[in-house]
């Protein structure tokens, strides 16, 4: 094995550990109830659920993948269909958005079909070339398996606003 190989497959299980830390993925939730979410851009987002068994809000800050209409955004589940927030949504659709310095917005969680996932992960690879090829191998070690250009094993969530931003 390649020394550039090793290298990758050291940095990819170090990126997973870290975004398995509880406090470390917490610390941007605190930045957007400060009111500065602004400071992500629009490459970020929070998502406020609640939860499944608890009712209680919940919140997860998420990459956006994509932004199919102007009041439309996708975000992929990194740890697959075992993350808290994506099996909460799958429970209760009903969930609020807050963008780039925007309040809480509510929306409606809908999770894409294969092949609309397929066509959001490909449109997203387009846009960020650079990015896929730090994030993949990191999203790879999180789900335990290879994430392929069709029937992709990442679930990705569409989240349409009920009101147009």
């Amino acid at each position: 094995m390649s020394v550039s190989r090793v290298l990758s497959r050291v940095i990819a299980a170090g990126g997973a550990r870290l975004l398995r830390s509880h406090h470390l993925m917490r610390a941007p939730i605190w930045i957007y109830r400060a009111h500065l979410g602004f400071l992500f851009g629009s490459r970020m987002l929070m998502l406020e659920h609640i939860g499944r068994k608890t009712g209680r809000p919940r919140q997860v800050v998420l990459e956006v993948f994509g932004r199919p209409a102007p009041n439309t955004y996708i975000v992929p589940s990194g740890f697959g269909d075992r993350a808290q927030w994506f099996r909460n949504v799958r429970a209760n659709p009903r969930v609020h958005v807050h963008t780039a310095g925007r309040g809480p917005t509510p929306a409606t969680a809908r999770v894409l079909g294969q092949e609309e996932a397929d066509q959001a992960l490909a449109a997203y690879r387009r846009r960020h070339p650079r990015a896929w090829q730090r994030f993949k191998p990191v999203v790879e070690e999180t789900l335990g398996h290879p994430i392929d250009d069709t029937n992709t094993a990442l679930p990705m969530v569409e989240l349409q606003l009920d009101t147009p931003t």
